[in-house]
């Protein structure tokens, strides 16, 4: 959420940003609101004091057993003034409130300008794109061959984009969970969390998800309750109306969680395989830093979900994402992409963001700084990495001849005796 004396203060800046992000951004609508919602909240105090200074009047006059049946009467027409504006105030504040909480955040300067996807920026490539002497297959037809994955009996069992692992393949994602999250705890320096997966409506507020992104989720039927879309969303919310303080950040998080998503608007996306599912594992990176340490917070925290692909040997590369291809709450963002063999091309495996203190306003989380004052701290995460994708990856890319998937040898201690899944 933006400071509402900044969007007032910087109109033209907030609407030439918002809408490079590809929304729009009613300027005579917030000013409207704005100005109610003042003339309101002034109106209501006035009439208070007015209605304060004739008790005082009525009680002096009661006192001197003078007449004050019409001072009275003005006090029950300032009162019914007083109900009238404050039912008026709360109709105005609503449509504010919704109004300033589907603003998205404004972008770092050193962001690049742009539509979509086609202008955003490749800020560094990693390891070489394999090589194959041989017809090279898809990741669901090799898991349908060997029989590791079934598409039929998921979508019977519960409906379309889900997926049946089998034997090693589901020990392969359950051996990346472990993998994933000792690299991020032992070796990055990260507090590991297992946080709920479900969440209420105030978390998800705080995070941005709601009110814009409702469509997205998944809610339990008469309950205040959503299923994870990601483990941000638990994460962010852990220090939720609290105050740390400064020797306390950053504060660096690494958990697993399912997620579920509805993946509205997405469909004929990857409808083939295990991309694009409903449901999936992933390994969340977060941190709560100062707004002076965020952006190298940021490039650290970007380093450390590379570090996994490094460890698989998988080439990767690091996009630089331009303002229309953002998130809604971001302040800047990479997308790391691995590359996927039999689509000749890259899929995003993570998206490494900094929010600046955007959640931090609708969480309303602090810290008190050295200097004793209370300021909002900065947020920033990524997916270290997707699970499902990886294993996708690893299918494609270390795939043999004869169908057979070799383990890679950062891998090969949870599969003892085995050279191939």
């Amino acid at each position: 959420m933006l400071e509402l004396n900044f969007i007032r203060n910087n109109l033209e800046l907030v609407k030439r940003k918002v809408e490079a992000k590809g929304t729009t951004f009613n300027m005579d609508l917030f000013n409207r609101i704005d100005l109610r919602r003042r003339e309101l909240l002034t109106g209501i105090e006035d009439l208070k004091s007015k209605k304060n200074k004739l008790a005082k009047e009525i009680g002096m006059l009661k006192r001197q057993q003078g007449d004050t049946t019409a001072l009275e009467e003005q006090s029950k027409s300032y009162s019914k003034e007083i109900e009238a504006d404050e039912v008026a105030l709360t109709e105005i504040e609503k449509e504010f409130q919704e109004f300033i909480l589907n603003i998205p955040n404004l972008f770092h300067d050193s962001v690049p300008i742009g539509k979509d996807a086609a202008d955003n920026v490749v800020v560094r490539e990693w390891g070489k794109k394999p090589e194959f002497n041989f017809t090279i297959l898809p990741h669901w037809e090799l898991g349908e061959i060997s029989k590791f994955l079934d598409f039929p009996r998921a979508t019977k069992i519960t409906g379309a984009r889900f997926a049946l692992y089998f034997d090693t393949l589901a020990r392969l994602e359950r051996a990346l969970i472990n993998f994933m999250l000792d690299t991020q705890t032992i070796e990055n320096g990260y507090t590991e969390v297992l946080p709920p997966f479900l969440v209420n409506d105030e978390s998800l507020i705080g995070t941005g998800n709601l009110p814009k992104f409702k469509e997205d989720l998944f809610k339990i039927e008469d309950h205040n309750f959503y299923l994870v879309p990601t483990a941000e969303v638990p994460l962010t919310n852990i220090y939720r109306d609290e105050t740390l303080t400064e020797d306390q950040l950053p504060k660096r998080f690494a958990a697993y969680t399912p997620c579920f998503r509805s993946e509205a608007g997405s469909y004929g996306k990857d409808v083939r395989g295990i991309i694009r599912q409903h449901q999936f594992n992933k390994i969340e990176l977060l941190k709560f830093t100062t707004p002076e340490t965020s952006y190298e917070e940021h490039e650290k925290l970007t380093l450390n979900a590379e570090s996994i692909l490094q460890k698989l040997g998988l080439h990767y590369r690091v996009v630089l994402l331009c303002s229309g291809d953002m998130s809604f709450s971001s302040a800047k963002t990479y997308d790391i992409e691995v590359w996927m063999p039999a689509r000749n091309g890259y899929v995003e495996i993570s998206s490494c963001s900094n929010f600046e203190d955007f959640q931090a306003r609708r969480a309303r989380i602090k810290y008190q700084a050295k200097d004793g004052k209370k300021r909002f701290v900065h947020t920033i995460n990524g997916s270290g990495l997707a699970v499902g994708r990886t294993v996708a990856a690893l299918m494609e890319n270390y795939q043999c001849e004869n169908g057979k998937i070799k383990i890679p040898s950062i891998l090969e201690k949870y599969f003892p005796g085995r050279e191939y899944l």
